[in-house]
């Protein structure tokens, strides 16, 4: 989801005063806060702390208690005008007025059970109350039949708004430091690369490096994964052991945040770490149309108007 939240933020941003307020999942503190230069992952979760480094303009908010956090935040920025809840479908005592469901194609709803036996935090039959559905980490290559079998599982009418988006993996970015452009050997295919990930669902990244490198070694940890001197050196050790096979170490802009926080990260390993810059597109080229639709949105409904 912090991919299209910050694609949200990115699109408002420009025109609009936007805040987006997060629970902060994973993040060592409790109640309300506010993101900050100096804030750091233990303070607001890695998603937060991504999207404020990603997009300074906008304010990036935590609080577990969104409907108080929604106050908070129109308290203290009076001149906010939109406010994205990057995880708010659930949240009942909540009204928004535009509300937007994300399914993964890969681990589509209609598959999937209530919890505790499956992740679904409510009926499907609940997707009705979303104003538009976007199908995320889409393959590029999907069939019009595949996107019509969608629908037809999912319970839709064709009047539904109904958005398939893919990932975009961008040229890789070193973690520690600001050059942009990689050592030109990067791009060897016959090179090999150590994936590393903290992620949910790492699979899209690692197809993604399987297309462009002779071999690629996945070391996954957990979602949210506060990485610890010890998964450092476990790290470097797989690295230094392969020495003729891998010669960088790939993660993702999520790992990364967390990454760089770290201090037991030397050279020349430090040079080797790059990540994945990732933005999201819209297929059957509708990315202009549900751009539209989010923009006059907030345009006919602005709380000042």
């Amino acid at each position: 989801k912090t991919p299209h939240a910050g694609y949200l933020a990115g699109l408002l941003g420009t025109k609009y005063n936007v805040a987006v307020l997060s629970r902060g999942y994973k993040r060592k503190t409790k109640g309300f806060r506010f993101a900050g230069p100096a804030s750091e992952t233990a303070d607001i979760g890695d998603e937060p702390l991504l999207i404020s480094m990603k997009y300074p303009g906008i304010t990036v908010a935590v609080d577990s208690d969104r409907r108080s956090g929604i106050t908070r935040i129109l308290e203290e920025r009076p001149g906010t005008d939109v406010i994205i809840l990057d995880d708010g479908f659930q949240h009942r005592r909540i009204t928004p007025g535009l509300s937007i469901l994300l399914s993964d194609y890969d681990r589509p709803m209609y598959r999937d059970y209530l919890l505790p036996f499956g992740n679904l935090r409510e009926s499907l039959k609940n997707i009705k109350r979303a104003d538009i559905i976007i199908i995320t980490k889409t393959p590029a290559d999907i069939t019009a039949e595949d996107q019509k079998s969608t629908m037809a599982n999912l319970g839709l009418t064709p009047d539904t708004k109904l958005f398939f988006s893919s990932l975009v993996y961008r040229d890789p970015v070193p973690v520690f430091n600001g050059n942009i452009h990689p050592d030109p050997s990067f791009c060897d295919p016959e090179n090999g690369i150590l994936l590393v990930t903290g992620i949910g669902n790492p699979a899209p990244l690692y197809n993604h490096l399987r297309k462009s490198y002779k071999k690629v070694i996945h070391l996954r940890f957990g979602d949210h994964h506060y990485f610890s001197p010890g998964d450092i050196a476990k790290i470097q050790f797989t690295l230094n052991d392969r020495k003729g096979e891998l010669k960088y170490v790939i993660t993702t802009e999520k790992d990364a945040v967390r990454l760089r926080e770290l201090d037991c990260i030397r050279e020349p390993f430090l040079s080797s770490l790059y990540y994945i810059p990732v933005e999201i597109d819209f297929l059957n080229n509708r990315k202009e149309e549900f751009n539209k639709l989010i923009t006059d949105y907030v345009g006919e409904n602005l709380r000042n108007n």
